[in-house]
């Protein structure tokens, strides 16, 4: 039998609550802040952007007190009466199925796939800058305070920073691309909701799953 609704995933009206206040929260305090970080970065980076632009102290604490901020609103959600919703998100995101590997393959494009909440691409996206920020906030703090480590270690720190960096930049530009290219669910990061008819065309599993459609919900995966 399908799983019964749940208070973070159910049926509105026509429409279908995909994410609660506490992950768009998060999501868009985040948002804002990669967005200082990678500007700040490119212009710290960029001597034709420095030299434009000047204030490089002020920029370089800008940059290093934005990172060190990333974790606060993670750890303000978890800490919260918010987490569940991403803690259950978070399983989803971890979660792999067959179909998911066949999204993979296809870059998408196979027409059978039945999705979850959650596509393959959306899962990659979201388990790279998962582990991409840590690694840019251990390796910028690092650099940010410099004495205790020897010379190695800041140059491999300085290394990694900046290819981690690198791959933020294509990450991100390509979320916010892929983000303006679909309306439905970029408003379902504002309002939380998306209607039940593109879940149930573009999410099939999770559509089923939140409406106990035993019959969909029990289809075998591919």
């Amino acid at each position: 039998m399908a799983a019964p609704a749940t208070t973070h995933d159910r049926v509105v009206g026509d429409r279908i609550v995909r994410f609660d206040d506490g992950e768009r929260l998060l999501h868009w305090v985040v948002a804002l802040l990669v967005l200082v970080l990678a500007t700040t970065g490119a212009i710290l980076y960029f001597d034709f952007l420095s030299t434009k632009v000047g204030r490089r102290e002020l920029l370089r604490n800008v940059h290093l007190w934005s990172g060190l901020a990333l974790p606060v609103p993670v750890i303000a959600v978890l800490a919260g009466r918010w987490r569940h919703g991403l803690r259950r998100d978070a399983a989803r995101i971890s979660r792999w199925t067959r179909d998911d590997g066949r999204w993979i393959r296809s870059f998408g494009r196979d027409p059978d796939i039945e999705a979850g909440k959650f596509n393959a691409g959306q899962k990659l996206n979201a388990l790279f800058i998962a582990a991409a920020l840590p690694v840019s906030l251990l390796t910028g703090a690092m650099l940010g305070w410099p004495d205790p480590f020897p010379d190695s270690w800041r140059n491999g720190a300085t290394t990694v920073h900046d290819w981690v960096a690198f791959g933020l930049w294509l990450v991100v530009t390509g979320h916010i691309m892929k983000a303006l290219s679909e309306p439905v669910a970029l408003r379902a990061m504002v309002s939380g909701r998306v209607p039940a008819s593109w879940a149930e065309r573009h999410r099939p599993r999770w559509y089923a799953r939140v409406v106990g459609d035993e019959d969909h919900g029990q289809r075998p995966l591919r």
